[in-house]
């Protein structure tokens, strides 16, 4: 009704020029109308797009597990010898063995204690580094009659094995791993590492057990 009277209010003003311009401005506006009413659920889908978009994106975006390259370890470019001291809460320890591990268990090489708490045992060429020194106070023995140390760079060849380097590991390890900078963290934790001695050089060098076994 609305639209037929304006119309005839549109003829009767302006007759039949009148009457044409008018309709077309009606179709104009109509045209318009129904062209917002489609445009909104299109707007409405555009912004739920864009909005799963950015939460994928934002998704995508958290920070990913920090993976170790290989590159990156240090390892013994030719055969190595290891060398040391075992020695547990009663004292030097004369009888037994000592292996050498990988982080994952594998055994690499091991020795036996000919009535003496020194050891010797050699690690293969191309030995990638961290690797367990265990000892074993028998060949049947269990993890939790070992003590360890672990071996961390290339240069040292001398490690002492007791309680305190078992401590000073397995804290290392709670830490995150055996690297330089958890070891240092360890051994503060029990009080072996001098303040003005805690680079790698310090530990490499040191003639003590201060550091639970690395000379």
């Amino acid at each position: 009704m609305r639209a037929e009277f304006n119309l005839y209010l549109a003829e009767g003003i302006a007759g039949p020029i009148g009457l044409h311009w008018f309709s077309s401005i009606l179709v104009l506006i109509n045209g318009e109308r129904a062209m917002k009413s489609a445009f909104k659920p299109v707007l409405g889908l555009s912004g739920v797009l864009i909005m799963s978009g950015w939460a994928m994106i934002g998704c995508d975006s958290k920070p990913q597990p920090a993976v170790v390259s290989q590159a990156n370890q240090e390892k013994y470019d030719k055969l190595k010898t290891l060398e040391g001291l075992v020695s547990n809460d009663q004292g030097p320890a004369k009888t037994g063995l000592v292996k050498v591990l990988t982080e994952q268990g594998r055994e690499l090489s091991r020795v036996e204690l000919a009535d003496s708490p020194r050891y010797s045992v050699d690690v293969p060429a191309g030995t990638l580094l961290p690797v367990i020194l265990a000892y074993y106070p028998t060949a049947d023995a269990g993890e939790e009659q070992r003590m360890i140390t672990v071996a961390i760079h290339a240069a040292a060849s001398k490690y002492d094995i007791n309680p305190l380097s078992t401590r000073i590991a397995k804290q290392a390890r709670a830490l995150g791993g055996y690297t330089h900078k958890n070891w240092v963290r360890a051994a503060e934790s029990f009080g072996t590492v001098p303040d003005n001695n805690k680079t790698t050089a310090g530990f490499r060098g040191d003639p003590t057990s201060q550091y639970g076994g690395w000379h």
